[in-house]
C-alpha cells in the first residue's frame, strides 16, 4: 500500500466548513472471471453535515467547466455514487438508467476488531474484519486518524480506513491522498445531471428497470429502424442494415450484462436469465 501524500492536521481539517479530501485508488473486476483490475480514482469529501464518495474525474470536468465556462457532465456506470449524512448508516445512492435516479438504504456493518497491527511509514493500522454486502472484507484503520469513516459504505470503526478488500480479489480501496479544502465542495453533477435533479426511488424499482434494459436492450434503437428503415444505424460499431440484426446483437449485450454483474454488494446482486 502506498500513500502519495502524507495525511496532516485531520483533527482539526473540518473546521470553519471545509471539506476534507480523501483519494482512494479503487481496483476492481466487473468480470470476476478476469485477471486484471480496472482502476479509477474514487473521492470520499468530508464534509460538516454529509460524506459524498465519486469518481474523482467527475471533479476534473467540473474544474474544467469552471474555468472555460463549459457545462460537460459524465457519468460513469462502472463507479458508485454514495451520499450519506454524517455519523449515519443511511446511504443515498445514485445510479444512471437514462436519467439519475436516487434511493435509500441502511447498510450498517458490524466490525470485528483484530489484534493484528502494521506499520505504514509513522502511521500504526489495525485490522478489522467483516461481513457486508454478501462478501467478507479486511479492513486496515488508523486510530489515530479519529474520523470514523472510509470508501463507499465502509464506516463505523475507531479511526480512518486507509485500505479495504475483499477475500475473492474483486474489489481494493488503497488510500493514496488527502487534503483540505477551504470551502464546502460543492458537487453540482450529483445534485443536477444536466439540469435535472435526481428522480427518487425504490431499490425495487431500479432492479425492474434494469431487468427490462436486460430483456429489450435496444428496444428504442429497434423502434426508430422500424420507422426509418433506410437509415443506417450503428451499435457498438456495427452497422443495422436489416431488422434480424437485432436478435444477435441484444443476445450478445445480454451476454456481457451477465458476465459483468459483480457488483460490490453482491447479495444484492440481480439474477439475469440466460434466455
Amino acid at each position: 500500500m502506498k500513500i502519495f501524500i502524507l495525511i496532516f492536521a485531520i483533527i482539526f481539517g473540518l473546521v470553519n466548513a471545509q471539506t476534507h479530501r480523501f483519494i482512494y485508488e479503487f481496483k476492481f473486476k466487473q468480470n470476476p472471471k478476469q485477471t486484471e483490475f480496472k482502476k479509477e480514482n474514487m473521492t470520499v469529501d468530508i464534509n460538516s453535515d454529509n460524506i459524498k464518495f465519486y469518481n474523482y474525474h467527475y471533479v476534473t470536468i467540473d474544474s474544467a467547466n469552471i474555468t472555460k465556462g463549459q457545462n460537460s457532465q459524465l457519468w460513469d456506470t462502472s463507479t458508485p455514487v454514495v451520499v450519506r449524512v454524517k455519523n449515519s448508516n443511511t446511504n443515498s445512492n445514485y445510479i444512471l438508467i437514462n436519467d439519475v435516479f436516487v434511493y435509500n438504504t441502511e447498510d450498517k456493518i458490524n466490525w470485528n476488531l483484530e489484534k493484528d497491527t502494521k506499520k505504514f511509514e509513522n502511521y500504526t493500522l489495525q485490522k478489522a474484519t467483516a461481513t457486508f454486502g454478501g462478501r467478507k472484507w479486511t479492513a486496515w484503520f488508523c486510530k489515530e486518524i479519529d474520523i470514523s469513516e472510509g470508501p463507499y459504505k465502509f464506516r463505523g470503526l475507531p479511526g480512518m480506513i486507509f485500505q479495504i478488500y475483499d477475500d475473492k480479489n474483486n474489489f481494493d480501496f488503497t488510500l493514496v491522498k488527502s487534503f483540505k479544502l477551504k470551502a464546502t465542495y460543492r458537487t453540482p453533477f450529483i445534485e443536477s445531471f444536466y439540469g435535472q435533479k435526481p428522480i427518487k426511488t425504490t431499490q425495487e424499482n431500479i432492479d425492474r428497470m434494469l431487468m427490462n434494459e436486460y430483456k429489450d436492450p435496444y428496444h428504442e434503437t429497434r423502434d426508430e429502424f422500424k420507422k426509418n428503415p433506410n437509415m443506417t444505424f450503428s451499435i457498438n460499431g456495427v452497422d443495422v442494415k436489416d431488422i434480424s440484426q437485432f436478435k444477435e446483437l441484444t443476445e450478445s449485450r445480454q451476454k456481457f450484462i451477465r458476465e459483468n454483474n459483480n457488483p460490490i454488494e453482491i447479495d444484492k446482486a440481480i439474477r439475469y436469465p440466460e434466455k
